[in-house]
């Protein structure tokens, strides 16, 4: 597998990918465009920061890209949507660096209220200005949080416990959750921003979030200081330079900025009362080398068929989580194969059912297996990521549903298909802790070992038609590894389940339909399956 990095991470991120046996190359100097499309030919996995933008070009180009791992947070440079179109996992490293993000912060917010950066420049250049600077203490103000996100809740904690009072600014939290973190959650920004004696923002760049504190917003925080150390373009840097240089504010401290580097003409530089450094959120060494090794663990994983921990696009389950739902990935995408190959019609709806202990579990990475499973005989460019995108493209309503009972086994995935008129539903289960067995098709009970080749016959129930099933299929040098007969009742319809060891023949499949008895014969193969109906 071939990894190109094209920002600078950690050595020890590189050096745990190639430990793993994996080919990577760094190019740095990549300009993007034209030559970052020419570049991703070949490559499995890309890993970016910033400073390389990807495309939906670049999804197009790169057939055998895997992931994309984001060493940081921020994927506004990404564009997720054609990742999940193309089946290409988007992946951030957003635990790597919130620390470190969050100290500069704090930081941030001390140097802008006692001027820390202007009396140092003052006495560097020989000036001892101890009258000119009067500071704010944080003591007994109120900081207003703008997302409360993982590095917005660590400057809560850290500012909280040094006696500030604290308001948030969240769309999408609760105020239960705003509540645990000590918090009041103020539903209106102008609302919040007016509460408080400091700002932070910890939001995303989002296209409802790029210019959302502008000139209306700044003066709701009359006298007060704005810190963003998230990202730049969420802040009007022109009306925060005004706002600070005539009065509105007494101070702003930014580390993120509409464009980077910072242009040389910005008002921002030109304003005393405006602290500014460099994007240096997540520089520090730590920072630096748990992105990278987290980001290295993201594609490791994602090349093992492992659930990725902090996909954007994929579901994802705890790892701590992973070995109970393991078995039954595979299971539900086998399942999916199975149930749409016998359906043979346009699927309009599928459902997923878990009953019994699995259950009780996060299922979301089952659920996708088994829409991978049934769009894959379709011949559809599918796979976990990318699988309930196909899904909603295509109008097919996807349903999951979960119960603690289950009637004959420990638990059970149930997989089932309509096609507006037709329904069909294949179960599976785990024998002995990881033994997966379908047990039952279209409502028959059945035992069979969902691997290599299967043929499913449907009958009517009369004498010497398993025996005929097997006489065709011997002729044809068809071995039977395994099989399980049901019936509805006697003298009805039946169902055969055939484990075989080879792929069953044109030839044989037409003589067997030739039979009046027989109503219908799918022939399975689970890694490229075909059926065929009367």
């Amino acid at each position: 597998m071939n990894v190109l990095v094209t920002d600078p991470i950690a050595d020890a991120g590189l050096d745990r990918l190639r430990e793993a046996g994996y080919t990577v190359e760094t190019d740095y100097d990549i300009e993007g465009g034209a030559e970052l499309i020419e570049a991703v030919e070949g490559v499995n996995a890309l890993i970016v920061r910033s400073g390389t933008e990807v495309s939906r070009d670049v999804f197009e180009a790169a057939e055998d890209l895997v992931i994309v791992g984001r060493a940081g947070i921020g994927v506004d440079n990404i564009d997720i949507d054609a990742a999940t179109d193309h089946g290409v996992i988007v992946a951030n490293a957003p635990e790597g660096n919130v620390r470190a993000a969050a100290e500069h912060t704090v930081a941030m917010t001390f140097a802008v209220a006692r001027s820390i950066p202007q009396a140092h420049g003052r006495l560097k250049d020989g000036e001892w200005a101890k009258g000119e600077f009067l500071g704010a203490e944080v003591n007994n103000k109120t900081l207003t949080i703008v997302g409360l996100g993982r590095v917005g809740q660590e400057v809560a904690k850290r500012l909280d416990s040094l006696g500030m009072d604290l308001v948030v600014y969240d769309p999408y939290i609760s105020q239960e959750r705003a509540e645990r973190m000590g918090a009041e959650l103020i539903e209106d920004l102008h609302d919040a921003l007016a509460a408080g004696d400091f700002a932070t923002i910890h939001t995303p760049l989002l296209p409802e979030t790029e210019g959302m504190i502008g000139e209306a917003e700044l003066a709701q925080l009359e006298g007060g200081y704005l810190i963003n150390c998230a990202r730049g373009g969420i802040v009007d840097e022109d009306a925060l330079a005004a706002a600070v240089d005539d009065g509105v504010l007494a101070g702003a401290a930014l580390d993120s900025f509409a464009t980077e580097p910072l242009p040389t003409d910005s008002p921002l530089l030109d304003v005393e009362d405006v602290v500014v450094t460099p994007h240096l959120g997540a520089s520090t060494e730590a920072a630096q080398e748990n992105v990278a090794t987290d980001t290295a663990d993201a594609v490791i994983a994602a090349f093992n068929d492992e659930p990725v921990i902090n996909a954007l696009n994929a579901p994802s389950v705890d790892e701590s989580a992973f070995p109970r739902i393991e078995p039954y990935i595979d299971l539900a995408e086998t399942a999916g194969k199975v149930a749409a190959q016998l359906l043979e019609e346009r699927i309009s709806r599928i459902e997923v059912t878990y009953e019994g202990d699995i259950a009780a579990e996060e299922v979301d990475l089952v659920t996708a297996s088994a829409l991978k499973g049934v769009f894959e005989p379709l011949e559809w460019q599918v796979n976990a990521v990318n699988a309930p995108q196909l899904a909603e493209d295509r109008g097919i309503d996807v349903v999951e549903s979960k119960s603690r009972q289950s009637e004959d086994f420990q638990s059970v995935v149930r997989v089932t298909v309509h096609n507006g008129d037709e329904e069909l539903s294949v179960e599976g289960t785990l024998f002995a802790g990881d033994d997966p067995r379908i047990v039952r098709i279209d409502g028959f009970r059945v035992d069979a070992v969902p691997y290599g080749h299967m043929l499913v016959a449907r009958n009517a129930d009369k004498p010497g038609v398993i025996g005929l099933i097997g006489t065709v299929l011997g002729d044809h040098d068809v071995n039977i590894a395994g099989m399980f007969n049901a019936r509805e009742v006697h003298g009805g319809e039946a169902i055969t389940v055939y484990n075989l060891d080879q792929e069953v023949p044109d030839a044989a499949v037409e003589e067997l339909l030739a039979d009046d008895r027989i109503i219908s014969v799918t022939d399975i193969t689970l890694d490229a399956a075909n059926g065929r109906e009367e």
